[in-house]
């Protein structure tokens, strides 16, 4: 038969191997692992992480898979990965790509969860759950490349609750060695089970949209292998017909040629952004330019001194969603550039704490805030390759004072050292694990090619 777009994501998702890994792509990944395992942990301390497991603890008829930050609790492993998906992304400190979305959160959940799953005997070892990471990384950006309106911050569907859930469903396929015609149908209940709205962004149902994407990937997996049959054409595009172009507007599929000696994967030329403080990524532009700025001032009045200031212009992207001037919960804080752009201003940086309720509230970031006027540049898109952010303080003696952003420590042109990821995994780790564990892990997940059994991660 002809070769579809589907069939050949199929093809390639059964087909590939540990020999398709290059070395900067099992590099990259690894760091990726690392990171949001990290980010899992710490994100098992909030508020919305408590409502999740509350939820999933009420159907736990077969628990054998871990929750992040709860020794010695388990769920059934679906419900462990919509858990861990959850305290992935309950703080916005995961990882994210170009174009955008945030794809570790979407798959690690679920190849962790069905690691335990499987009985012994048949646990893939490290280089298996290392090459399913990346086939659900892969997926996911293969899939955002047929569309134009996916290299832009998104204004319908937040992207990791469409590709995400795809990418959990390839990478679970992949891990549980499904058929190539399974493979398929796996892509295809996946597309039904995809999908969540932008207006969740800055509440804590916007956690739920990684934790649905792992946990439905997962499922549609699962359904697959146990016959469950999809339209086989749902990557194609058929006139009259939406398949997965129902999430966009412009949309033009391209076959995914199945790995021969050698496959380029798209971690090899695109690396990841990890985020150094917990919000939404457009706000680290305006801190690093709000610190560099602050520095200036400081400079010029010996310290930082909010009544000399007469206002603080930010020029952004038109993005209505982080455009919110006085925040009044830590998941609207998150997605304020004022506020972000405020509290570095204030503080000298922004960290966990910046985002708690006395740390919002505070008398003297509110004066700040009430400074704020906002610019949108025409040359300053809402795109995280092309973005930039610029911080300016007119003063009260007429003086102006400007920061500039255009690629802040952490994104994929500036990418954090081995020591500044390691210092943030051991510090969000450190939240809820003894330090002997901290380490056991990283040196684990280094290690990863060589461990004969990936559920002991």
């Amino acid at each position: 038969p002809e070769e579809t777009v589907t069939s050949s994501f199929a093809s390639f998702i059964h087909a590939v191997q540990p020999k398709h890994l290059s070395k900067t792509v099992c590099h990259r990944s690894k760091r990726m692992i690392l990171d949001s395992i990290g980010v899992g942990l710490v994100g098992s301390t909030t508020h919305v992480f408590d409502i999740a497991l509350q939820y999933c603890r009420l159907y736990s008829s077969v628990a054998v898979s871990s929750v992040y930050g709860k020794p010695g609790v388990k769920l059934s492993p679906t419900l462990a990965a919509f858990t861990n998906g959850v305290a992935t992304h309950s703080m916005d400190f995961d990882d994210t790509w170009h174009p955008a979305t945030h794809p570790s959160g979407a798959v690690l959940p679920a190849l962790l969860a069905a690691s335990q799953m499987l009985p012994p005997g048949a646990k893939p070892n490290g280089m298996d759950f290392l090459l399913a990471f990346n086939v659900g990384l892969e997926v996911q950006g293969r899939l955002m490349h047929f569309s134009t309106e996916a290299h832009n911050i998104p204004k319908r569907f937040h992207p990791p609750s469409v590709v995400g859930t795809m990418g959990s469903a390839a990478a679970t396929a992949k891990l549980l060695s499904l058929s190539t015609a399974q493979c398929a149908h796996a892509l295809g209940i996946a597309a039904s089970l995809a999908g969540a709205p932008m207006a969740n962004a800055a509440t804590q149902a916007k956690p739920l949209h990684i934790g649905n994407a792992t946990r439905l990937g997962f499922e549609a997996a699962l359904l697959a292998a146990r016959g469950m049959e999809a339209n086989p054409l749902i990557l194609d595009d058929i006139a009259g017909c939406s398949g997965f172009s129902a999430f966009y507007g412009v949309y033009h599929p391209k076959p995914l040629s199945t790995p021969g000696d050698h496959h380029e994967f798209l971690l090899e030329k695109q690396d990841i952004a990890f985020k150094r403080f917990p919000a939404h990524l457009g706000m680290h532009w305006v801190v690093d330019a709000a610190l560099s700025v602050r520095n200036l001032f400081i400079n010029y009045a010996g310290s930082f001194s909010p009544s000399l200031i007469r206002t603080i212009m930010l020029k952004i992207p038109v993005s209505k969603y982080i455009n919110r001037p006085f925040p009044s919960s830590e998941h609207q804080a998150r997605h304020s550039f004022q506020f972000n752009a405020c509290t570095a201003l204030l503080d000298g940086e922004v960290g966990l704490s910046s985002f708690t309720e006395s740390s919002i509230h505070r008398q003297e970031l509110r004066e700040l805030l009430d400074k704020v006027v906002v610019e949108h540049p025409e040359d300053n898109v809402a795109n995280f390759d092309k973005m930039y952010g610029e911080v300016a303080l007119l003063l009260q003696s007429g003086d102006v004072l400007t920061g500039k952003c255009d690629t802040f420590y952490g994104h994929w042109r500036k990418p954090l050292s081995k020591e500044s990821l390691l210092k943030k995994f051991r510090s969000n780790a450190s939240h809820v694990l003894p330090e002997e564990r901290i380490e056991t892990i990283i040196t684990m997940v280094d290690n990863l090619e060589n461990l004969s059994d990936s559920s002991q991660l």
